[in-house]
């Protein structure tokens, strides 16, 4: 297609298009307005195909998303990206394709509420909230640290701190993945299978940090994940919960799989 044969009107509704699937990993159109710096008002205008950003805004908004300023030419589901390749002949075999495929089936998209026990305060417990999309090919998983964690880790609070982002892979038993906060500040890995449940929406493994053995925290934790199939309502009250919780708080079955009176072994 030639672009040049574009009218502004066009070119603005491609990009309020590829907004909204952007922003549908987020379940509040005021939180990320707030994160991106950008008057709502303004970005539902962007949303809406009504208006563009400045250049500085846009540059803000495609390092943001992890995206570049084709999103105002083609449709961001199309767009070619130098995402991560496991095609080098030396792993091929090993972390190929059929490692990274992961089928719905298997692991859907969506939103999770995730629970373990605190790595810190072995009497307290952590509930969270991640999200699973699909991109070329491969499976991500976005979500943001409570602030309650970081600020009793003594870390900065902010979004960009809070955040962390992986990679998801095909397993033999279920699921691994590979997570970290920006710049590899941490890393874990975690491991899921699928728990018999009435909505076959659980998953259960544990979660490990690549760091160096302590004798006041652990390293190793039971974890469980729970697909959200409802609405924003119900991923929004979710959300504001979270953070640490005592083991009475749990929901029944996040407790059960937990195991919290049983060693990890």
């Amino acid at each position: 297609m030639n672009y040049n044969d574009r009218s502004p009107a066009e070119l603005r509704d491609m990009f309020g298009a590829n907004l909204r699937l952007l922003a549908q990993s987020y379940p509040s159109i005021s939180e990320l307005s707030r994160q991106l710096g950008v008057n709502r008002t303004q970005f539902n205008r962007y949303l809406a195909g009504e208006s563009f950003p400045r250049p500085d805004v846009l540059a803000r908004i495609c390092s943001f998303f992890d995206v570049d300023a084709r999103i105002l030419l083609e449709p961001v589901n199309e767009i070619g990206t130098d995402c991560l390749s496991l095609q080098d002949p030396f792993i091929e075999d090993f972390l190929g394709d059929a490692a990274v495929t992961v089928p719905e089936s298997l692991f859907p998209s969506g939103f999770y509420r995730f629970s373990r026990r605190s790595f810190l305060d072995p009497n307290r417990f952590v509930v969270g909230l991640v999200h699973v999309s699909r991109k070329n090919g491969s499976t991500f998983l976005r979500g943001f640290e409570p602030r309650e964690v970081m600020k009793m880790q003594g870390l900065s609070n902010d979004s960009a701190a809070r955040e962390f982002r992986g990679i998801v892979l095909c397993h033999d038993d279920g699921v691994a993945a590979l997570v970290s906060r920006r710049g590899a500040a941490t890393n874990t890995f975690n491991h899921l299978t699928r728990e018999i449940s009435f909505r076959n929406n659980f998953w259960i493994g544990y979660v490990a940090r690549s760091i160096r053995e302590g004798v006041n925290s652990n390293r190793v934790e039971r974890m469980v994940y729970e697909h959200i199939p409802e609405g924003w309502r119900h991923v929004l009250k979710i959300a504001r919960r979270a953070g640490f919780c005592d083991l009475a708080d749990l929901t029944p079955f996040h407790r059960k799989l937990l195991c919290p009176d049983d060693p990890f072994r």
